[in-house]
């Protein structure tokens, strides 16, 4: 509840931030409106209008129009989501290495395919596991469809130490097996559930163990976090596909329209 609360304000923050922009937005179109605007060599009616006097008028106006504080709301949403859209696509193009390319992290279906798709997921998250038997079948269907799994462990110890596991299972070369068992698994990934689904695959426990505390996989996981900020994703599922990004469980022909965009913008280049 407290949660929700916090949301509802800030919803209502920013209609109000909304709402004034709007505002603004009137009283500069009285300024410049050539309807109001005296000759040339006269100041403008605004500009010779008492201040009490011209805001009275703009209040009248908005209290007789109201939609035209809906409709500035509107556009302003639209510039800042097209504003926020390109700066990812940005982040995307300069990052493409470290997104689809990164050698640390593991690939199923075909490598060298042309298109890629990227999943950022946690073992606990109910929507990563609802979702993957979707991103199996586009792999299934597609033989040119390569998918990068992204350790993005953000759901509690739990997740973390899963995370390890599996990355440190990556070394034995049983990633994918791994990570399939987990997403089938009933109930949370802790230690003892991570380590039970290691043992059930056919891993070296012990090896496991060790490989676990090596450096490059907290590094791993640490520039998984990091990429995420830059690309705005703070939940999972998030999938990157060319130069789009998917929030939330998708189904799978959502998933390859997305696939077809991609692979039809590489064929224009």
């Amino acid at each position: 509840m407290p949660e929700k609360t916090a949301k509802s304000r800030t919803r209502w923050a920013g209609w109000v931030v909304a709402a004034l922009v709007a505002v603004g937005a009137l009283a500069a179109w009285f300024v410049l409106d050539p309807g109001l605007r005296a000759p040339s060599d006269k100041p403008t009616v605004a500009a010779d209008m008492p201040k009490d006097v011209f805001e009275r008028r703009v209040r009248a106006y908005l209290l007789e129009n109201p939609e035209v504080i809906a409709e500035a709301v509107q556009k302003l949403r639209g510039r800042q989501l097209a504003a926020r859209l390109k700066e990812i696509q940005s982040v995307i193009r300069d990052r493409a290495d470290e997104i689809f390319r990164d050698p640390a992290a593991p690939v199923a279906g075909n490598p060298k395919g042309d298109v890629t798709v990227v999943e950022f997921f946690d073992y606990n998250c109910p929507y990563c596991r609802r979702v993957a038997p979707v991103l199996e079948k586009a792999g299934t269907d597609d033989p040119n469809l390569g998918v990068v799994y992204k350790e993005f462990p953000i759901l509690g110890d739990g997740s973390k130490f899963a995370a390890k596991v599996a990355l440190a299972a990556h070394r034995q070369g049983k990633y994918v097996a791994f990570h399939q068992a987990m997403m089938k698994m009933k109930g949370r990934a802790t230690q003892s559930t991570a380590l039970a689904v290691a043992k059930q695959i056919g891993l070296d426990i012990e090896r496991l163990k060790a490989d676990m505390k090596h450096p490059e996989i907290e590094k791993a996981i640490q520039r998984n976090l990091v990429l995420a900020s830059a690309l705005r994703i703070n939940g999972t599922p998030a999938f990157v596909v060319g130069d789009q990004i998917i929030r939330g469980a998708t189904g799978l022909e959502t998933l390859k329209a997305h696939i077809r965009k991609a692979r039809a913008e590489l064929g224009k280049k």
